[in-house]
């Protein structure tokens, strides 16, 4: 897989329920058989995630050049010969798909390559009580470089896409700004040891957004490239 910047001009933040105890049943399907078919059909998936909280959750990043691409990348492997044979067994895992945010870019992007072992990724989801540049701007300006200084380095900044959904066979979020953002961890305690840092940034930002922000932590997948 590659992540070139290219492909995060439209990017799928994608947050799957599934049956209780099927989680690795559909990873494993995943890798299998959806990372290369997906990427021929002009796409590129970014990350692949287990929620350690949600044992039932499955969450992933797959981006897009930009909106007319997506359809034509989406209708390509959705209606070709790969979904037609696995699809179904993918569905079956699944209780709800529709948990999906469309993006594009509002700061830095994905980094070109990821770290290893045992690292943790957080993403951070904000709805924002203004515009969201104005949030965007000001959390680049002045939340990110307060938590870089304390160990914690932000990336992948993201905002709403606005454009209408150009493959409505796949709902996504609609009727909602977000500015989402992530970081990473080496471990599980290294997010631990920042966890008081990160709860009084969200506490200082509360003014600014309509509700407590929404964070995931995730485990990357053996086949996800940011981890």
């Amino acid at each position: 897989m590659t992540d070139s910047t290219e492909f995060q001009s439209v990017v799928e933040l994608r947050r799957y329920t599934l049956h209780p105890g099927r989680r690795d049943e559909l990873v494993e399907l995943f890798e299998r058989e959806f990372v290369e078919s997906q990427e021929a059909c002009g796409m590129r998936l970014f990350g692949l995630f287990r929620e350690p909280a949600e044992p039932d959750r499955f969450v992933w990043l797959r981006g897009f050049r930009d909106m007319e691409t997506r359809r034509a990348a989406l209708e390509s492997f959705y209606y070709g010969p790969v979904w037609e044979e696995h699809g179904p067994a993918a569905n079956e895992t699944m209780i709800d798909a529709s948990d999906v945010l469309l993006l594009r870019p509002s700061g830095p992007g994905f980094p070109a390559h990821g770290g290893a072992g045992d690292s943790r990724v957080l993403v951070t989801v904000c709805h924002p009580v203004g515009p969201v540049k104005e949030f965007s701007e000001y959390f680049a300006e002045t939340v990110a470089p307060a938590l870089r200084e304390s160990g914690v380095e932000t990336f992948g900044h993201f905002e709403t896409e606005p454009a209408e959904n150009t493959f409505p066979r796949l709902p996504v979020r609609e009727n909602e700004t977000v500015f989402v953002w992530f970081s990473k961890f080496a471990d599980a305690g290294e997010l631990a040891a920042r966890r008081e840092l990160l709860d009084r940034t969200g506490a200082a930002l509360e003014g600014r957004l309509e509700r407590p922000w929404q964070q995931l932590e995730l485990t990357p997948t053996a086949r996800s490239v940011l981890r």
